[in-house]
């Protein structure tokens, strides 16, 4: 039975290799013995000790797809200068903001920000195009920007389910787990922040045993809390005490999500947290959150001309926080299902919006993101499979740089699935592959293989093959290939199934990574003395 806790079965499936085998990064076994041990009995021990993997994050070898032509940019960004200079942007609740905007030469009206045409992008313009967040394990530090792809895990269902038990809210329990998950999956570079909503927790308390759980049970790369100001100032402190003063200082630690209230409104909590991150020097993705229909026009065109604007405002005034901050250009955008209101994904639309977004972030040559396993199913079936494959791919393809949601996501983001974790992170796999492109070296070009067999023959055997069939293709580590006769005896599981056994196992043998105890006990210590000072609340 699924439970928040670990899970009794064994075996060996993604985040785990034996020793002989490359891996990337790895974790130590916990009560090995320093002996020194001999024969064929050592070679044993060797080849079963367990080991976690994680890939470094992706550099793509690939090109982008340039979707918009030269003259679709300038029109887009055109308008997109427009919006901001006769439409203006709103500041609710934020007399700070609308200071700092007056003084950079906006004209103000209320709580409407008018920003002259040339005067956003120039503030863009000491945003860095590309950054470190630096991990507590620092071979699991990632690289934002450029040619690289760092995938992060859902974000923000209150939401869980799994086959057994169904759908139900989400407890701490959960959230752990899903840390853990994404700690043991090998495909995924980042921790994330809210993989679940633990609606167990007061609300004004829950964002400190989540960044804890972070920080503890994984040493990927975290994101921070942004519900309230004070609760990013204490992720910022949390991670003072984890890596230190003075290398927070001077180093982004924290990326955290900071969604824009579309269309055009800016609101105080989001833009609170902001502040806290850039006075920081951490690293906030300003990401408009868009449902085209309800939140932004029906065209592509239209929608990217509002996200346009509504980053361009949002990076200018992280800069005019703190120039040299570190930013992302966000887009997550969908659209709506005309019939129902719902929202839908893996449209065309939706990728159209992606590869012209990464268009315009790459000409103000600052990191983008957008895309993950996204789709409106409620259960991790086909349709889950086709909309989450169709961003997927868009993602890879339109230049992302920092992908949200890559693995998990369920129901129009109302759920995290178990089952649907793992699917999605064995399929990242097959970003990783894609990146690296066609091999061309003498290697790849196989003129021996060619020459070895020649008409009629096969490559089975052959000393090309011989050399290569054990890294040649991408394998599953999920998916059954076996005949229909070995399937059907072994009980015709389907894909859900096969995935409910992979969660089982990989929480049965998830390995914690050490963490320094005078580290653990001053934060645990922080936690402490934070949930003293105030009451529980609901908000």
């Amino acid at each position: 039975m699924l439970r928040p806790t670990a899970l009794n079965e064994t075996g060996n499936h993604e985040g785990f290799a034996f020793a002989g085998h490359a891996v990337m990064t790895e974790q130590p076994s916990r009560g090995r013995s320093k002996a020194r041990r001999g024969g064929g009995a050592a070679r044993r021990s060797e080849r079963t000790q367990l080991r976690i993997e994680t890939a470094r994050y992706i550099e793509r070898n690939i090109p982008n797809f340039e979707l918009l032509t030269a003259e679709a940019v300038e029109i887009i960004e055109a308008n997109a200068d427009k919006v901001l200079q006769e439409i203006g942007v709103s500041f609710p609740d934020n007399p700070a903001a609308l200071r700092l905007w007056k003084e950079a030469g906006a004209a103000i009206d209320g709580d409407r920000v008018r920003i002259p045409v040339g005067l956003a992008r120039q503030l863009c313009g000491t945003a860095p195009s590309e950054f470190i967040q630096h991990a507590r394990n620092p071979a699991r530090s990632v690289h934002i920007g450029g040619r690289t792809l760092v995938l992060a895990p859902v974000y923000g269902p209150p939401f869980v389910r799994d086959a057994e038990n169904g759908r139900r809210y989400a407890t701490i329990g959960d959230f752990r787990n899903f840390v853990k998950l994404g700690y043991m999956s090998k495909w995924l570079h980042h921790s994330g922040g809210t993989v679940c909503e633990p609606t167990d927790l007061p609300v004004n308390k829950r964002h400190l045993d989540m960044l804890y759980s972070h920080i503890s049970l994984s040493d990927k790369p975290f994101m921070g809390s942004v519900t309230e100001p004070s609760r990013a100032a204490d992720s910022v402190a949390m991670a003072k005490l984890l890596f230190g003063d003075g290398f927070v200082d001077n180093n982004a630690v924290i990326t955290s999500l900071i969604n824009i209230n579309s269309p055009l409104t800016f609101d105080a909590v989001m833009m609170g947290a902001l502040e806290v991150y850039a006075r920081a020097n951490q690293a906030s993705i300003v990401s408009p959150f868009i449902v085209g229909g309800a939140m932004a026009p029906v065209t592509v065109a239209g929608t990217l001309t509002q996200v346009l604007a509504e980053v361009l405002a949002g990076i200018a005034y992280s800069q005019l926080i703190r120039p040299g901050a570190p930013v992302i250009f966000g887009a997550f955008v969908t659209s709506i299902d005309m019939n129902s209101g719902a929202p839908t994904f893996g449209t065309p639309e939706a990728a159209q919006i992606v590869y012209g977004a990464g268009q315009l972030a790459r000409r103000m040559n600052i990191p983008f993101r957008s895309g993950g396993g996204l789709c409106g199913s409620k259960l991790p079936d086909a349709q889950a499979a086709y909309e989450s494959a169709n961003t997927l791919n868009a993602a890879m393809l339109g230049g992302v740089n920092f992908m949200l949601h890559a693995c998990g996501w369920l129901e129009g983001g109302l759920a995290s699935s178990y089952e649907k974790f793992v699917m999605d992170a064995d399929q990242l796999a097959i970003l990783h592959h894609l990146a690296k492109g066609v091999d061309v070296s003498e290697n790849g070009q196989a003129l021996d293989a060619l020459e070895e067999v020649g008409p009629g023959g096969h490559y089975l055997g052959c000393a090309h093959t011989q050399r290569n069939f054990q890294s040649a293709f991408w394998r599953t580590d999920l998916f059954d290939y076996k005949p229909f006769e070995t399937w059907s005896e072994e009980g015709a599981k389907d894909t859900q199934s096969l995935a409910s056994e992979r969660v089982k196992r990989l929480l049965d043998n998830y390995q914690k990574p050490e963490l320094d105890q005078g580290i653990d006990e001053s934060i645990r210590e922080f936690i402490s003395l934070r949930k003293e000072q105030m009451p529980d609340s609901l908000v």
